[in-house]
């Protein structure tokens, strides 16, 4: 989109590497700091909580906005991601904080400082396919890590999010970067990366994940691609995959092992799908299980099936203390949802409340 094209925002709105680190450029000479956010656009208060955690703790808040084809495989529903950047915009320009700073009685307003709104050709200067087999150009893997969890069911997704990332790494330049808890998968491997790749912008300890954002009256996770529900399947349907989560961790805490935790989730859902699919009429909604899980927050790997929490945390033990990823991911309608919980303390994993 060229800049003629845009909305009318009183936020500064880059569309070019070229012209943002011109701006960048100035708030290091300025010594300020800057937090960011990276998106793919369709606002929802989850993005703002992040946005918000930056004013805070930062000078200056970028976000970036861009729909990234890397992590979309090509039966995948990129040509039809909601796209609301009016209201985006909008919604960022409405925002403020008023912070504290030291050795200042008056607080001190912050508001979103500025937007990054590059397009394909300006992040995959080479070109971009959705089909792996197709690209040509520079990309960044996570090795041994990203095949458990969204890797497994979205071979190319965790690839495809390394890599936008490390681009946005580089040409945003964060003192700090926040991410969500509900992608909390690429959200530590991010912050593995950054320690592998030995980044600056941001260092891993400036790497933050803030707890997932819920709808106040079905404890769905928000996430952009909710827009695709329905009354009824946001009603009736969504808020089914976060109470099989709760079931799951309810059996680990009662000393269940992991293969009874996972089958009790899963089987409030398929007891769901039952009943929503057997309906012939307009009542009908599709549901359909794609995983439950648990995995190591360090390695990843799956928990064996016959350990219990009391074995996991077993004192002594290298992994004594560690929290576990209870995971999992369904179909409703075409929308498919994810959502965990993280048993343990969120503290060592980084989680700020």
């Amino acid at each position: 989109m060229s800049s003629a094209h845009l909305p009318e925002c009183p936020i500064p709105i880059f569309t070019t590497v070229a012209s943002y680190r011109e701006w960048r450029r100035k708030a290091f000479d300025a010594k300020q700091t800057v937090g960011f956010v990276a998106t793919m656009g369709a606002l929802h208060e989850g993005h703002l909580a992040l946005v918000k955690r930056s004013l805070a703790a930062n000078d200056l808040t970028v976000l970036s906005i861009f729909v990234n084809p890397a992590q979309f495989a090509p039966h995948e529903d990129l040509a039809t991601y909601p796209s609301t950047l009016p209201r985006d915009l909008e919604s960022l320009s409405a925002m403020s904080l008023q912070v504290k700073v030291q050795g200042s009685n008056e607080p001190l307003t912050r508001t979103p400082s500025a937007v990054f709104l590059p397009t394909v050709s300006e992040m995959y200067p080479s070109g971009i396919s959705q089909d792996v087999s197709l690209q040509k150009g520079t990309f960044v893997e996570v090795k041994g890590y990203g095949h458990q969890m969204e890797g497994q069911s979205r071979p190319t997704f965790l690839r495809g999010v390394a890599t936008v990332v490390t681009k946005l790494f580089n040409a945003v330049e964060p003192t700090q970067t926040y991410f969500g808890q509900k992608d909390i998968q690429q959200a530590l491997l991010l912050r593995r990366m950054t320690r592998d790749m030995l980044l600056s912008h941001p260092s891993p300890d400036k790497l933050h994940i803030v707890p997932t954002v819920r709808d106040p009256a079905s404890s769905v996770a928000l996430s952009s691609r909710n827009a695709y529900l329905t009354p009824r399947e946001r009603e009736v349907a969504a808020p089914v995959l976060h109470a099989a989560l709760q079931i799951g961790k309810s059996a680990w805490q009662d000393g269940a092992s992991k293969q009874d935790c996972v089958r009790q989730a899963c089987a409030l859902i398929m007891d769901m799908a039952e009943k929503l699919n057997a309906f012939d009429n307009e009542e009908k909604i599709n549901v359909r299980l794609d995983y439950v899980e648990m995995n190591d927050t360090e390695s990843f790997d799956v928990l064996p099936d016959n350990i219990s929490r009391v074995q996991w945390d077993l004192e002594g033990s290298e992994r004594e203390g560690r929290p576990v990823i209870l995971s999992g991911a369904m179909w409703v309608g075409r929308t498919r949802l994810i959502d965990n919980i993280i048993l343990g303390d969120t503290r060592k994993l980084g989680i700020i409340e």
